[in-house]
């Protein structure tokens, strides 16, 4: 991968769609986004039809009159592959490149999204003009990187058709080597299910009845593709535009996509926020989550491609950002480590999907309260990118986030309300309450550097990895486990041993039984002496006995007396620590949690107050604490005193007054 050019500012702007709009417009848009402090626009990623009004007759006039009149702003442009959105001429010709849906019908051409990504027309046309801009572009003095396509969506709109049927039968070959080893891996006996030939092989179109281990392979398949696909488009790009970035605008926690197999062919990481729908103090959590795994992607800074900009939605719209709140989820980011942030959109349209979905400016063209806060942001990020070049986040702590334990949960849940992304969610908000830092990694991540890793509801279970899991405990590390850990293997069949499998030597336990607590039943535990209090519990329960494990927290109810809640047990230089039931109290998450940091020997600098959060960026040069209110209420928090507040250039007492979505930026050196 050839190396880019080195980013020596803050890249700030909006996704600008000027083929919505009359060109005596344009300039007066590029003013007013120059004005703002915007140097960044995203253009062209649903453009596919202008650049291309008929099949190999390319016009790019409109795109170089647009370019110009931004750069004579000063603004940057990124370019997006538009093959998110076929042209109707490609419909009309090759119908084969729309997707299939379960019931077999083809999908009908005007939406989104809709295409198939084993379709060798759809690729071909996707290379060509993925090809003919990049070609048109290489030397544009505007153009200083790429996305391709937009919001890949792995198996949230797979394809049934027979070439992605046959597609996926040549996979598994490849996987599998011959059908003997997949009825094998697949456990194909039950049910007679045994296949003699690849061509037999059905797509599991039910989830919920269909073999187990066919339904997560085809989620890494309908995954693959996705990512196949993109490296055409990067292959090309890399050859003609050497110079220029290349990115994807991910969707956060999307469930369907393995996004650190899409991200590995990207300069940098990107992904679209959104945390409109909801309680804003609880949805900061999803969204630093979030921003925490876009980073762990490739280990380094990211973009926001699309940040929240105003009411969002396309039949009906969420709520309006409070003032102030379009900074604070700005400044979020920030703190979690972008180095680029662009709103979307500019100008709220008026025709099409979504017209309901707000930008800085109405319908009307007024920059008004949104663009105003917008423009706010845009310069104080310009001020402070001195400090922030070179700096993102280092943690002690990491969170395994393995796709293979979300997709099988997904459509095997073991029990009802079990939830992977909620399972992770319960430890990161009780962490993020306690003022830490956590990066996000992948299950094949070298664990070697944090000194506390977080596995929640690790249900597959390699032996490698827990091998390699028992390294890190044998190293010193401090690892925390808990329901459902270690049932499956990499093939989805379940492990024919007591749990929790080839993890119990560092946890030192045994569960001996499980079992699902109905939606009306609520039981209580305690906690021993170095972890007091009385919790309530619900959803399942581990029957956990300790071997060499020392019992943290017992049960109360009768027939679970005899058995642990939360164990801790030392294991050569460290320790492994397990938590056997799910809590209804955030009280009971925090408490854990306390013990885990004080365990690894973490102390976070500063202990925030509810619904404010902090975040540290530190490189060679600098370290910054961010501290952000989401909530409606002032809040007062504890920082380090004598140091210099660089929003407001005040030096810190030893408390910070911070108002309805304040957000401060300490300089700790």
């Amino acid at each position: 991968m050839p190396t880019v050019a080195q980013q020596t500012h803050m890249h700030v702007g909006v996704d600008y769609y000027p083929e919505h709009w009359p060109r005596a417009r344009w300039e007066t848009d590029a003013k007013l986004m120059k004005k703002a402090g915007f140097n960044t626009v995203r253009l062209a990623e649903f453009a596919w039809v202008k650049m291309e009004p008929e099949e190999g007759k390319y016009d790019f006039e409109w795109l170089d009159d647009a370019l110009a009149v931004l750069g004579k702003q000063g603004i940057s442009a990124i370019l997006g592959t538009p093959t998110a959105v076929m042209p109707a001429w490609m419909a009309h010709k090759y119908p084969e490149t729309l997707l299939t849906n379960k019931g077999g019908d083809r999908a009908v051409w005007g939406v989104r999204k809709n295409n198939c990504f084993t379709s060798g027309a759809y690729r071909l046309l996707s290379d060509r003009i993925t090809l003919a801009m990049a070609e048109h572009y290489r030397d544009n003095k505007s153009v200083i990187g790429w996305q391709t396509d937009n919001e890949f969506h792995g198996g949230g709109q797979a394809c049934y058709c027979h070439t992605c049927r046959a597609e996926f039968q040549e996979w598994l070959r490849k996987k599998y080597g011959d059908i003997a080893s997949l009825n094998q891996q697949w456990g194909a006996h039950f049910w007679g299910h045994l296949y003699r030939e690849w061509s037999e092989i059905q797509l599991p179109v039910d989830t919920s009845g269909h073999n187990p281990g066919a339904c997560l392979d085809w989620h890494r398949f309908a995954s693959w593709t996705n990512v196949r696909f993109q490296a055409d488009q990067v292959r090309i790009l890399r050859q003609h535009c050497p110079k220029h970035f290349i990115t994807h605008n991910l969707m956060g926690l999307f469930k369907e996509l393995d996004s650190f197999d899409l991200a590995k062919d990207l300069d940098f990481a990107s992904w679209d926020n959104y945390p409109v729908w909801g309680d804003q103090p609880e949805l900061s959590h999803s969204s630093a989550l979030a921003a925490d795994l876009i980073r762990g992607l490739k280990k380094k800074n990211f973009w926001i491609m699309e940040q929240t900009a105003g009411p969002c939605g396309w039949g009906t719209f969420a709520r309006n950002p409070r003032p102030g709140e379009i900074r604070t989820v700005s400044y979020q980011q920030l703190a979690h480590g972008a180095d680029g942030q662009i709103w979307f959109r500019w100008r709220t349209c008026t025709a099409g999907r979504e017209q309901y979905w707000h930008g800085l400016l109405g319908h009307d063209g007024k920059a008004l309260r949104r663009y105003d806060e917008a423009a706010q942001v845009a310069k104080e990020y310009h001020r402070l990118w001195p400090l922030l070049e070179g700096t993102t986040v280092k943690s002690d702590v990491a969170f395994i986030y393995d796709y293979d334990s979300l997709w099988v949960t997904m459509f095997q849940k073991s029990f009802n309300g079990n939830d992977y992304q909620a399972s992770l969610l319960r430890w990161y908000k009780a962490l993020s309450r306690a003022g830490v830092n956590a990066d996000v990694v992948s299950s094949g991540a070298d664990l070697s550097s944090y000194r506390l890793v977080f596995a929640p509801n690790l249900h597959v279970l390699p032996d490698a990895l827990a091998t390699r899991l028992l390294a890190y405990v044998a190293a010193g590390g401090v690892l925390l486990c808990d329901c459902r850990t270690g049932v499956k293997t990499e093939s989805n069949l379940c492990w024919d041993r007591t749990l929790p499998g080839a993890l119990a030597p560092v946890l030192g336990i045994e569960i001996e039984e499980y079992g699902a607590l109905d939606n009306n039943q609520e039981f209580s535990i305690e906690g021993e002496s170095e972890l007091p209090g009385s919790f309530n519990i619900h959803q399942y329960v581990d029957y956990v006995t300790p071997k060499s494990a020392q019992a943290l927290a017992r049960h109360t109810a009768w027939f679970l007396e005899s058995f642990a809640a939360v164990t801790r047990n030392a294991y050569k230089k460290g320790s492994g620590w397990y938590v056997g039931v799910i809590s209804k109290d955030d009280a009971f998450y925090a408490a854990v949690t306390e013990k885990l940091l004080a365990d690894a020997g973490i102390k976070p600098v500063v202990r925030p107050p509810p619904e404010v959060e902090v975040s540290i960026r530190q490189g060679k040069n600098s370290k910054l604490l961010f501290v952000i209110n989401h909530s409606e209420n002032k809040k007062t928090v504890k920082v380090p005193k004598a140091k210099l507040e660089l929003l407001s250039g005040v030096m810190t007492t030893d408390t910070l007054e911070l108002d309805r979505f304040g957000v401060a930026v300490i300089q700790l050196r």
